[in-house]
C-alpha cells in the first residue's frame, strides 16, 4: 500500500502571529499515518521551521527558481529553501501556469532544479474547464506530465509527487466527483506505467481541489488517490487535521 500525503498549501495568506497558533495546533494535533506536510510563505518558513523541526509535520516552500543562482531578482533558488529545512517544493501549481506564464518547459526546468538540490518536487498538473468541456484532459495531463518526463526521466519520480488538481476545482467550493478525480488519477498512473511499472506503483498521486473534511475520506478511497493538495481547509488546523486524519 502506497504512503499516504496530505500537504497543505497556504498560498499568500498568513502572518507571523496568526501562523504560531496554526502551526503548533498541526504539530501537536497529527496524529493521523499519513504523512503530512505544510507549504508556506517564503517569509515564513524560518518560522515553520522553528515550530515544525523534530516532529512528524514536514515543510516546505510553494515554487522554486529553475536557475541556482544569479542576477534573478525576487527569485529563490532550491538551495536557499533547502537551507531552511524545506522537504518539499511545489512545481507547476495551476497559478503559477496561469498568472504568472510558468510553462511546461521551465515547470519541467523547475522540477530538476528541485530535485538536484534533494527537496521532493510536487508536480501539479490538471486542466481548466474550458479544457475538460472540450474533452481534452487526458491530453492536457499528459501533455505537462510529458514535459516532465522528458527533462527528467521517469526515474526521477522515485523521488518526486504528482498532484492533479482540476484548475475548476480550485477556490470555487467545486470539487470533482470521486469518481472524476479517480479517472484521472488512473490515467496518469497509466502514464506512468508504459515507462516503468516500479515508479507507477510507488509514485504518490495526491488530489487537489477544494478537498474538505467531508469529502476527504472518500475521494482517499479511491484505487489511485494517495492524499491531498488542501488549499483553503489547510487554514484552520481542525480541518486540514480532519482531512490528514482521513487519509
Amino acid at each position: 500500500m502506497r504512503t499516504k500525503l496530505v500537504a497543505g498549501n497556504w498560498k499568500m495568506h498568513g502572518s507571523l502571529a496568526g501562523n504560531l497558533g496554526l502551526l503548533q495546533a498541526v504539530r501537536d494535533g497529527a496524529r493521523g499515518q499519513a504523512e503530512i506536510a505544510v507549504c508556506v510563505p517564503y517569509p515564513y518558513l524560518a518560522q515553520a521551521r522553528a515550530v515544525l523541526d523534530g516532529s512528524k509535520v514536514a515543510w516546505g516552500g510553494q515554487d522554486v527558481s529553475e536557475h541556482a543562482q544569479g542576477a534573478y531578482t525576487g527569485e529563490v533558488s532550491g538551495s536557499m529553501l533547502a537551507d531552511f529545512g524545506c522537504r518539499y517544493v511545489l512545481v507547476g501549481h495551476s497559478e503559477r501556469r496561469s498568472f504568472y506564464g510558468d510553462t511546461d518547459a521551465v515547470v519541467a526546468a523547475k522540477f530538476a532544479a528541485a530535485l538536484k538540490v534533494g527537496l521532493t518536487p510536487v508536480l501539479c498538473v490538471g486542466e481548466t474547464l474550458a479544457e475538460r468541456e472540450a474533452g481534452i484532459t487526458g491530453a492536457v495531463v499528459t501533455r505537462q506530465l510529458d514535459a516532465v518526463l522528458a527533462n527528467s526521466g521517469v526515474a526521477a519520480f522515485s523521488r518526486a509527487v504528482v498532484a492533479y488538481e482540476p484548475v475548476w476545482a480550485i477556490g470555487t467550493g467545486r470539487t470533482a466527483s470521486p469518481a472524476q478525480a479517480q479517472e484521472v488519477h488512473a490515467l496518469i498512473r497509466a502514464r506512468f506505467v508504459s515507462d516503468s511499472a516500479e515508479i507507477a506503483a510507488g509514485l504518490q498521486i495526491l488530489y487537489g481541489g477544494s478537498v474538505k473534511p467531508g469529502n476527504a475520506r472518500e475521494l482517499f478511497g479511491q484505487a489511485d488517490i494517495d492524499g491531498g493538495l488542501i488549499g483553503g481547509a489547510s487554514l484552520v488546523a481542525e480541518d486540514f487535521l480532519a482531512i490528514h486524519v482521513a487519509a
